[in-house]
């Protein structure tokens, strides 16, 4: 009896390690692979994540923190809207972004410039007002153009209506900067909006 028992349990799992047929294999359902699309779908299913995000920077650097504490605090002297996209590898300049060329200073929508008051730069005046900025960089240096095409898109820029150009020098970085980034800094005139990305930072001087 006890031999009975023992070929029965052997045939049972014998029977449970065999392969499953083909009809088997066919009805299991597929592996799905975790892609950046479907977890971005996940995260939010109304619009796609984009990888280029928009910004915003202030002069006063910190005039989003004075307005929330001080909500009776006037307006801001300088903001510069714009897109940030990332080197994820790539060589930017001299390659992605060829050297005399416009560029829209950042992704997506065209840079905006918005001056709340007169400012000078490399003794200019620049009205109050808003202006779309591109740049055409060099090994050396760039030329930063302030345009009054408002409303555009992209890297579509009528040069006709550019107003003013300026020439800054470049500085090469030992850490590449990985999101291009646009920040107002304090000087003693008055604020340089610094520019960098990958191996390269350029500042343009403001005086209020």
């Amino acid at each position: 009896m006890k031999q009975l028992l023992s070929l029965i349990l052997c045939l049972l799992l014998i029977g449970s390690c065999k392969e499953p047929t083909a009809s088997a294999k066919k009805q299991a359902p597929p592996l799905q692979k975790d892609t950046g699309t479907a977890l971005q779908n996940s995260v939010n299913p109304y619009e796609p994540i984009d990888i280029s995000p928009m910004d915003i920077t202030y002069f006063p650097v910190d005039y989003p923190v004075t307005k929330m504490a001080h909500p009776e605090t006037g307006l801001p002297k300088v903001r510069v809207i714009y897109s940030r996209p990332h080197k994820q590898g790539r060589t930017i300049f001299g390659s992605l972004l060829k050297y005399g060329e416009h560029w829209r200073l950042g992704a997506n929508e065209a840079t905006e410039l918005e001056l709340f008051q007169e400012a000078t730069i490399q003794n200019k005046k620049i009205p109050k007002g808003r202006y779309v900025l591109y740049c055409i960089p060099q090994p050396n240096l760039w030329t930063i153009v302030f345009n009054t095409n408002l409303y555009s898109w992209g890297l579509k820029q009528n040069t006709k209506q550019d107003e003013y150009r300026f020439e800054i020098p470049v500085e090469k970085t030992t850490t590449p900067v990985e999101f291009f980034t646009m920040v107002f800094q304090n000087s003693n005139a008055g604020a340089n909006l610094l520019m960098a990305w990958d191996d390269v930072v350029a500042k343009l001087p403001f005086s209020f």
